[in-house]
């Protein structure tokens, strides 16, 4: 259950995302009904997640001496790399997250997208936390 809300958070907090950064990031649905873009944007979220669990993990372990030497801030730019992650398998399957392309334009908008993503994903966790809390905590 608790995997579940965390993707529905995590499509909401994307959805979001997209109406901020306008024409810079944007989300390419399946088709054009309305279920079809709400189906894109939860997969997305699960692709997210998953990358996010998975590759930021390894990644946060294996440059943990650049988050002490930078204070946590290299954080920043390992989002926006994941985020890149998730356009570039969106796009294998062709649908999902598309963030403008090029160097450097398209990389400095995937740092700011993730961390508009962040601050977002960020609210909505204080915001539905009795949802996604774990089973068997008192507190």
């Amino acid at each position: 259950m608790r995997f579940i809300v965390r993707v529905i958070l995590n499509a909401l907090a994307l959805w979001l995302m997209t109406l901020i950064l306008g024409g810079h990031v944007l989300v390419t649905p399946f088709g054009p009904e309305w279920w079809q873009n709400v189906l894109t944007y939860l997969l997305i979220g699960l692709v997210f997640g998953i990358v996010n669990g998975v590759v930021g993990t390894i990644v946060k372990i294996v440059a943990f001496p650049l988050y002490i030497l930078t204070l946590g801030l290299i954080s920043i730019i390992v989002n926006g790399l994941l985020l890149w992650l998730v356009h570039w398998l969106s796009t294998l399957a062709g649908f999902g997250l598309m963030v403008v392309p090029g160097w450097p334009e398209g990389f400095w908008w995937g740092v700011l997208a993730a961390l508009v993503l962040g601050v977002i994903g960020w609210i909505l966790g204080i915001v539905f936390r009795p949802l996604v809390k774990k089973e068997g905590r008192n507190h």
